[in-house]
């Protein structure tokens, strides 16, 4: 297949585009230098030149706090960005998959979010990127919807490795422990969205590492797994005082996944153990 890919400075395209070369797809990489996903034309040009079977729309503006801040600039990058590549992907005969978040949900119920579970984000960042679901929806029927969290990865900053850096450096540290989701591996995520594109079977599906913890527990796993032992402090989201509200349960249901893919993702526990083991060989990492 030939595969057109947005946003291919970050973490998560670092970690899909070579999953995919290896796989023999042929793959046209674009970063925020050489294609604003928020021109529709420069978009439209992008897509008709390289002529993909699949646009994979991962550009997007990430920093939660950020969008709160600036949430006119949430919608534009991550609301019309992603129907930006949904409209050129569909004029060119091509299917479209667009990354979305745990965040889309309030995070008020206890049991794991299903695909067709009513939404209600609590953030403009959540906002933002369920308008850029919707109109992936809207104008490009062959469309693959994949919501995901807490990401970390090579190539960005992340969780994990503040956590550690912090952690080495002596420096206190106080983490959230009333907000509780799933920790998932760009690595692992990557393997799954490669499946997905190579079934083309469209819609809407939740993909995350399995199992489930709070920020403070992610945290301690993080020290404990690395071998830096650390006092970690307890606080609540209220004394942490964010811009942006977060959902205090995001736990992703990922049965459908499994059905189609006839997998488990691996535990979180799992990942971020391969994880630290890459980034301890690589001596430019953590």
């Amino acid at each position: 297949m030939r595969l057109l890919v947005t946003g291919a400075g970050g973490m998560l395209a670092r970690a899909l585009v070579p999953v995919c070369e290896s796989r023999g797809h042929t793959v046209t990489a674009h970063t925020r230098a050489s294609l604003d996903v928020t021109r529709c034309e420069a978009v439209r040009a992008a897509v008709r030149e390289s002529a993909p079977d699949w646009v994979v729309h991962l550009a997007a503006y990430t920093d939660v706090d950020g969008c709160e801040k600036d949430p006119d600039r949430a919608f534009v990058v991550n609301g019309l960005g992603a129907r930006n590549s949904a409209m050129a992907a569909f004029e060119v005969g091509a299917g479209v998959m667009a990354l979305s978040s745990d965040y889309v949900f309030d995070g008020r119920t206890r049991e794991p979010r299903r695909e067709h579970d009513i939404v209600g984000p609590l953030s403009q960042y959540g906002r933002s990127k369920l308008a850029g679901e919707r109109g992936a929806r809207e104008v490009n029927p062959r469309h693959l919807i994949v919501r995901t969290s807490w990401l970390y990865g090579a190539g960005g900053r992340n969780f994990v490795d503040t956590i550690l850096a912090r952690a080495r450096s002596g420096q206190p540290l106080a983490v959230v422990d009333d907000q509780r989701g799933s920790p998932t591996w760009t690595g692992d995520l990557a393997v799954a969205l490669a499946d997905l594109l190579d079934r083309g079977e469209y819609g809407t599906y939740h993909v995350t590492n399995s199992g489930d913890c709070t920020w403070h527990e992610f945290a301690e796993a993080i020290c404990r797994e690395a071998g830096t032992p650390a006092e970690i402090r307890r606080i609540t989201s209220e004394e942490l005082a964010r811009p942006a509200m977060r959902p205090a349960y995001s736990v992703l249901d990922p049965t459908w996944f499994e059905h189609v893919c006839g997998r488990r993702m691996p535990h979180w526990q799992d990942a971020l153990g391969r994880y630290l083991r890459q980034s301890a060989n690589d001596p430019g990492r953590i």
